[in-house]
């Protein structure tokens, strides 16, 4: 596990190298953390998450504009094995809005709001093992150096706050094409509201990595490995996820 978490970290240090092409989509989020892309007008994109304790979350999101997102997910975890599944409490909601389109020296700009975070759900605390973004602003920037490749940021304050920490966070990231067909996605989660008493972190913040397949036209297969710096309270080793999406038009 370990070497090939260093493995994939290497891949990211060095995917400049590569040559690639412009996908005919924008990459709306990382591995966890949102983007200022958007979905084209007219299309939707389901998506599906399998991780740890038998987890699995599904989703939908829909470009009703080239500005404009909506989403829903639900899931649950224990889903897959024979323990009684324990679903999450509500349904996972989502919203995004460009306000700025990307120009020759400044990046996109993107507003919205994502209630659903990641992992179990814990009772006690009110929150996902990885807290929801909740209200957030995007930053995201293109270059074709050497192929394309973008680079992300964003500041964010969760509604998730049973563990009384009420901080603004905030993320950076990076995706980065390898031919027409791979994306190499990597992003550090600084995780400023999951540092108190009752956090689930250390305080490390999460860094999280991705190599996103382009199997087949619109299907994308991504295998991610998460929370690599080991930042949540007890964790040994990474977590491996399973994530496949596909897009299609209206």
């Amino acid at each position: 596990m370990k070497k090939f978490s260093l493995v994939l970290l290497a891949v990211v240090v060095f995917s400049s190298l590569s040559w690639a092409q412009q996908s005919e989509v924008e990459t709306q989020e990382l591995v966890e953390c949102p983007t200022a892309g958007l979905l084209p007008r007219g299309s939707f994109a389901l998506d599906l998450r399998v991780f740890s304790e038998g987890g699995i979350l599904a989703g939908v999101d829909v470009g009703l504009t080239d500005s404009f997102l909506v989403g829903l997910c639900f899931g649950g975890t224990q889903i897959i094995g024979d323990s009684p599944v324990v679903w999450n409490p509500t349904v996972g909601v989502a919203v995004k809005i460009r306000l700025l389109d990307e120009g020759r020296i400044y990046p996109a700009v993107a507003v919205g709001f994502d209630s659903q975070g990641f992992g179990k759900y814990h009772k006690e605390l009110k929150r996902y093992s990885t807290k929801s973004k909740g209200f957030y602003l995007a930053l995201s920037k293109g270059y074709s150096f050497l192929g394309p490749f973008g680079l992300h940021a964003g500041v964010n304050y969760s509604l998730e706050k049973g563990d009384e920490d009420k901080d603004i966070s905030g993320y950076f990231g990076l995706d980065k094409h390898l031919g027409t067909d791979l994306v190499v996605v990597a992003e550090y989660d600084l995780a400023r509201n999951d540092n108190g008493l009752k956090a689930l972190g250390s305080g490390g913040g999460y860094l999280n990595a991705g190599l996103r397949w382009t199997f087949a036209s619109r299907l994308n297969l991504e295998l991610d490995i998460k929370d690599l710096l080991r930042n949540a309270k007890g964790s040994s080793k990474p977590n491996r996820e399973l994530r496949v999406s596909y897009l299609e038009y209206f």
